[in-house]
């Protein structure tokens, strides 16, 4: 049975922003309000329009987006001590912000009304209920926002209930109850959200829950304080905000509407979230969180080979659901942990799993290149070209004669890498030089001008991301270095890997393969 509707209102470009190394342009918040409504997202908080001048030119710019179905909100506090609302400039700009909704944070705990805002627990009352009825005088829909209500709940409970029905009184349509310091459990936020939802219901009022993630419990305290009767969720994309973050949306949409049956997003289906999660990661230049649950590049990858040989008869072996309703993929992993039933799932493509024999054979090159410090979990690429020449089903495309980088200073101090390569391609010796930005974009361009004209499909490929990694520490300077790269076209992303203990030669080994791979790919797709 299909249970109640639950809001979703994001708070990911104004909360979220507030996380350590978060930082989004103006255009940057459009492009994510646009997304955030096109899956059905029905708030979009876009920031405190009287904190600095990129929110409040957003709450210009983003009257021209075309929005189907979010509202924006504008996110701001009670009026100052000692001040009517219309005189208080932070009021003021929420105003001019001219979003539908407006949501206003007020104080719950008596300590920090007492300690933090130095006034007296009236004058925090009147506060609140003067706020909510400016703003609702001026036609805004007002949702407050109870900053510290689990902690002020506990406190002192009669206070903290005051401070909502002052909200509920002065025509709040909403009353979130915010879990601030994020050190909550679930079995207190339920118990202190039917508190708040009973104590509102005379007013028709119902509560929201706004979780930080201090105690990791974020998501799992949304959950149950909509189970206890919340009809709104708060949070991020990807869990961004201060301190440990916030609740993460995706998390608490994947749960609600696909564990527990709750409808969101007006009833869309949710196969878009990884795209989503990976959007915001790239706009925000964060890494991705490869272990994030239901969108991680890792959420859905089988390593031991026991797991990969049960999921090989049935994915719900070691699956809690199918990764495509959530827009991610399986991924079969190859490691020193590998079973047969590992390689057996890699190779299906090259359909060689009858061949027990080579399946051994290309096991055991895994295993013994592991022990040097080669990792293929990131360089499937790499995998794919090591069972390609066990198999004896792969024909170099070039022959590797010998390469010279070296790295020199112009009058200006600035440093010069250069590179030297000599290939035999076919029956022909080709000898190339290029200079480059360091020494593995030198070997590239050196490798390009030696095979372009005999493989013009390199123009279509370049190198992306780059990552070092020292294999075994303990031995200093003399330690082997693994070197990934990632490489892509328009088609395709693939990785590649090589192990050395000088750095250029780790790269080259890795810079060989991508190429080399790129060119088998290409030879396949033509057949």
């Amino acid at each position: 049975m299909t249970k109640r509707s639950i809001q979703i209102y994001d708070t990911t470009l104004r909360d979220g922003t507030q996380g350590e190394g978060v930082s989004l342009s103006l255009q940057d918040k459009l492009q994510i309000t646009q997304r955030l409504d096109e899956l059905g997202i029905d708030f979009v908080e876009g920031g405190y329009p009287a904190s600095n001048a990129k929110d409040a030119e957003y709450f210009q710019r983003v009257r021209e987006l075309n929005l189907a179905h979010a509202k924006v909100c504008a996110f701001g506090m009670t009026r100052r001590r000692g001040m009517k609302p219309a005189e208080d400039i932070g009021i003021q700009a929420l105003v001019e912000a001219q979003t539908p909704v407006v949501t206003i944070v007020g104080k719950t705990w008596d300590f920090h009304v007492t300690e933090v805002l130095r006034v007296s627990l009236q004058e925090n009352l009147d506060m609140i209920a003067e706020t909510v009825s400016y703003l609702a005088s001026e036609g805004r829909e007002v949702f407050y926002d109870a900053e510290h209500f689990f902690d002020g709940f506990k406190a002192n409970p009669e206070y903290a209930v005051e401070t909502i029905l002052a909200a509920a009184r002065a025509g709040a349509k909403l009353v979130i109850l915010c879990d601030t310091n994020g050190g909550s459990l679930p079995e207190g936020i339920a118990e202190r959200t039917r508190a708040a939802a009973a104590a509102l219901e005379p007013f028709g009022v119902p509560v929201g829950i706004h979780t930080h993630n201090d105690g990791e419990l974020a998501v799992a305290n949304s959950l149950a304080a909509v189970d206890a009767g919340a009809v709104q969720v708060q949070g991020t994309i990807n869990g961004f905000g201060e301190r440990c973050g916030n609740a993460d949306l995706i998390s608490v949409m994947a749960n609600l509407g696909l564990k527990k049956g709750y409808k969101i997003l007006g009833g869309r289906p949710l196969t878009h979230l990884t795209e989503l999660s990976r959007f915001v990661y790239e706009l925000a230049n964060v890494n991705h969180r490869n272990g994030q649950p239901f969108v991680g590049q890792s959420a859905f990858a089988h390593k031991g080979g026991m797991h990969v040989h049960a999921i090989a008869r049935a994915t719900s072996s070691y699956e809690h659901l199918d990764p495509a309703l959530v827009g991610n993929e399986r991924r079969i992993l190859v490691s020193e942990l590998s079973g047969r039933s590992n390689i057996a799932a890699l190779t299906a493509k090259h359909k060689l799993a009858d061949d027990k024999q080579l399946m051994d054979a290309i096991l055991k090159q895994v295993v013994d290149l592991e022990a040097q410090g080669y990792q293929f979990e990131a360089a499937e690429a790499s995998f794919d070209m090591l069972v390609r020449r066990a198999a004896g089903t792969y024909s170099p495309h070039f022959e590797r004669v010998k390469y010279h980088v070296g790295v020199s200073t112009e009058g200006n101090g600035q440093p010069v890498t250069e590179a030297t390569i000599k290939l035999r391609v076919g029956d022909r010796d080709r000898h190339e030089v290029a200079e480059g930005d360091g020494p593995v974009n030198a070997l590239d361009a050196a490798l390009r001008k030696a095979l372009n004209g005999d493989f013009p499909g390199l123009n279509d490929m370049r190198l992306i991301d780059y990552k070092v990694r020292v294999v075994n520490g303990e031995a200093g300077t003399a330690a082997r270095i693994r070197v990934i790269i990632e490489s892509a076209d328009h088609h395709d992303t693939w990785g590649t890997v090589g192990v050395s203990e000088n750095i250029i030669e780790a790269s080259w080994l890795a810079l060989v393969d991508a190429i080399e791979y790129k060119l088998a790919k290409d030879e396949a797709a033509v057949e």
